[in-house]
């Protein structure tokens, strides 16, 4: 019988601190996600913690992981050749279908890149796929940044803005917040859609930034980060009116993610 609370052992290949406290982490694993899913991630006697895929590839995936709490200071006591554990992976993620044929915005905040890291890697090795290709990528601090040589490298691929909340000594990259940059970008009317994932108010902000430039509301894609407990739309820790976050997201067009702003 299939247990679907049961978790598969996974052994850690690498890690890779990203900041202080978000480093990332290669497991061995055969799995095939969708991009944006996630996993829920577990260590015995500690509990279990929803994660989101940052990266994979044939045989192996990427968990980045801030350090926040009990699940997660276990976790980065780990080394390479240890085990986790985990379920999944659950939810709805982004359609890469939705975006050929037109100019893709990508817009993040903090570790809201790590979600939508997978998709940008594909678009970055299938550029040919999109009319357009830019990047908004904020963080508080050169020292929040996240995938500092993926970004670089994106460059080739893409229009890219890496900016950090307030200008720093040493810092010589672009300063202020994402939707500063929204306001200087220039949109083709009809053929622009746009990805927002961050922290709520960026997000926010963000959303409504695009909008006032005219892009639709059909035209943008949100990830929500919320406290996903079994991933099954059973304990209801992610229901947001009649919608359960878990199933049907984390991943939403605008059109209907407007509707869950709690």
């Amino acid at each position: 019988m299939n247990n679907p609370y049961l978790p598969r052992p996974l052994r850690i290949l690498a890690v890779t601190s990203q900041t202080a406290i978000d480093w990332t982490f290669r497991l061995e694993s055969d799995l095939v996600p969708e991009y944006g899913q996630f996993l829920e991630l577990s260590l015995p006697g500690l509990g279990e913690a929803p994660i989101s895929i940052s990266d994979f590839g044939p045989g192996w995936l990427e968990l980045t992981i801030r350090k926040v709490g009990r699940v997660t200071d276990g976790i980065f006591a780990l080394r390479p050749g240890d085990t986790v554990y985990a379920r999944g992976p659950y939810g709805h993620g982004f359609d890469p279908a939705v975006y050929r044929g037109k100019n893709l915005l990508v817009v993040t905040g903090g570790t809201g890149l790590a979600p939508v890291k997978s998709l940008i890697q594909y678009f970055a090795s299938h550029r040919d796929e999109l009319t357009g290709f830019d990047l908004i990528c904020g963080f508080k601090t050169p020292a929040d940044v996240l995938f500092g040589a993926e970004i670089q490298s994106w460059r080739a691929a893409a229009e890219v803005i890496l900016t950090v909340d307030r200008d720093c000594e040493g810092w010589t990259g672009q300063t202020g917040l994402v939707t500063h940059h929204i306001e200087q970008f220039n949109f083709r009317p009809g053929l622009t859609e746009a990805i927002v994932v961050g922290p709520p108010p960026m997000m926010k902000f963000s959303t409504l930034g695009l909008l006032q430039r005219g892009l639709p509301e059909a035209a943008i894609t949100v990830s929500f980060e919320r406290r996903m407990s079994c991933g099954l739309g059973k304990c209801g820790h992610c229901k947001i009116d009649e919608t359960y976050v878990c199933l049907e997201g984390p991943v939403f067009n605008y059109v209907k993610a407007r509707q869950l702003l709690d």
